[in-house]
């Protein structure tokens, strides 16, 4: 009779696991917790201090780690080693059931002090999880509730093969890498930071066809940001470095939104109450470069839209859903990638760029919503239509490539300029996206002007307001410029830089 042993923190699950076991044949061996749960639920099983002669001791602490417990999970699959364990009044252990003590949703609590925090480095179930993991040629681990139905369902269907031995202890070995890395970073008074990362699925290549690339994801069966590839060919490194950014500036609008993104620059982005409105007027900002690009949505797709979007070359459309029509009409297109989201979140709260020899680590820039430290400083008010304006430039600018600059009239982009090593370019290449459309519309500049030379290229170009953070040693210069030219100007007292 093969023999389990169970013992989990995370109970979740568990009753159903172990009686589809028993139905199998299995016999059960369970630590204290954990057995008093299947004893009360009718399970045959044995507590693990009877089946090793030892009681629990230490209030606990040791339960599990005796030679009867790891001799029977390490055992090779050989007569040698099954005769020592039987000489011994031992037995092998085949399946090994565990999870491990909460360290870190305890390190979380606001008022948990050093004391709290190491009663919640496990011991034992790390020693488990390494003894299954090392031995799965033999013996198959558990270490995941999520994993329950799938290993009964291969059980019940004698396809519980190495290959699935391996995997799981692979998950095992993650899992307590991550676990240790957490204990270490707040016993160095790092907090609960630690970074584990899952392979998803290997990419045909990177940027260009000579770089090799793979999508990880930070969960364990991760799909590319977290969606659902509908239609279309498999995505491509580019492809998902542009949906990214689109994703993330589409969703940092309230309002009905469309996004373009091509080479992870932002093309044309806009506002409407009708989203087939905010599709033409975000693709009106500079349909040349819309060609080929991505288009992200912040609401469902609809058929009108689809049917606009079906004229135009593009690579991937992503967006929280598409109505039935629309997926029909856009799945015509055979290599067009359609992305499903399942919600409006940006996870993880934090980024991280890879940099030579180390990673930098920063919190995501989600703005500044209240927009409650706005400052009007020249003599000329902005009036409500250009303040609204204003505020979705605002919005818009902090998704282009620094020094970010953007026209906009009412809520749309007409020229957007970024990615230059001066300010003052960005302006012009602003202007030269927006052509006739730069007279009377907003601007807005992601970080302060150290010169005067954008606002005199502004007031040259039409702009009617402009929104900047302020704080150059210089400001004075553009408000006085502002004011001889008759614009409106708002300082907002935060930077957007994005490099």
């Amino acid at each position: 009779m093969p023999k389990a042993l169970i013992s989990v923190y995370d109970k979740s699950g568990l009753v159903e696991f172990a009686g589809g076991l028993v139905s199998l044949g299995w016999e059960l061996l369970a630590s204290g917790g954990t057995a008093k749960l299947l004893l009360q639920n009718n399970l045959k099983v044995t507590e693990v201090a009877d089946y090793t002669g030892s009681p629990e001791i230490l209030g606990g602490r040791v339960k599990t780690l005796h030679p009867a417990i790891h001799g029977g999970i390490l055992a090779r699959n050989t007569p040698e080693d099954f005769a020592q364990l039987k000489s011994l009044g031992w037995a092998p252990i085949d399946l090994v059931v565990v999870n491990l003590y909460p360290f870190e949703a305890t390190i979380t609590k606001p008022d948990v002090n050093l004391a709290d925090a190491i009663e919640q480095i496990d011991i034992g179930g790390v020693a488990l999880i390494r003894a299954a993991a090392k031995n799965n040629d033999r013996v198959t681990l558990v270490c995941d509730p999520k994993d329950y139905p799938s290993v009964l369902q291969k059980l019940k269907a004698g396809s519980l093969d190495q290959t699935v031995r391996s995997h799981l202890a692979i998950k095992g070995f993650r899992l307590t890498s991550h676990y240790d890395q957490a204990i270490a970073n707040y016993l160095e008074g790092k907090g609960a930071e630690s970074l584990t990362l899952y392979p998803v699925q290997s990419l045909r290549y990177g940027e260009n066809p000579h770089q090799s690339a793979a999508l990880l994801s930070y969960t364990e069966g991760g799909t590319p940001l977290g969606g659902q590839v509908l239609h279309g060919k498999e995505l491509s490194y580019n492809n998902m470095l542009d949906l990214d950014a689109a994703w993330r500036a589409v969703v940092s609008f309230k309002n009905n939104s469309i996004v373009i993104v091509k080479h992870l620059s932002p093309c044309g982005m806009a506002s409407a109450d009708d989203q087939l409105k905010a599709y033409q007027d975000a693709l009106a900002s500079d349909p040349v470069s819309a060609y080929g690009g991505i288009i992200a949505a912040n609401r469902i797709i609809e058929t009108a839209t689809a049917q606009a979007i079906s004229d135009l070359f593009v690579e991937c459309v992503i967006a929280p859903g598409f109505e039935e029509e629309a997926l029909t009409i856009l799945g015509k297109k055979k290599n067009l990638r359609l992305v499903q989201m399942p919600d409006l979140e940006v996870e993880p709260k934090v980024e991280y760029r890879s940099i030579i020899r180390g990673l930098l680590r920063q919190e995501v820039d989600f703005g500044d919503k209240t927009q409650e430290n706005w400052k009007v400083v020249t003599v000329a008010q902005p009036t409500a239509a250009e303040m609204a304006s204003m505020k979705f430039a605002w919005t818009a600018c902090q998704h282009v490539k620094s020094n970010s600059i953007v026209f906009a009239q009412g809520e749309a982009t007409v020229g957007i300029g970024g990615g230059q090593p001066n300010r003052v370019d960005c302006v012009r290449i602003a202007k030269q996206r927006a052509g006739d459309r730069s007279v009377g519309a907003v601007m807005a500049s992601d970080a302060f002007f150290p010169f005067p030379d954008s606002v005199e290229e502004a007031a040259r170009f039409g702009i009617k307001a402009i929104v900047q953070p302020g704080g150059s040693v210089r400001d004075q210069e553009s408000i006085d410029l502002c004011n001889q030219k008759g614009i409106s100007m708002v300082f907002t007292g935060y930077r957007h830089f994005r490099h």
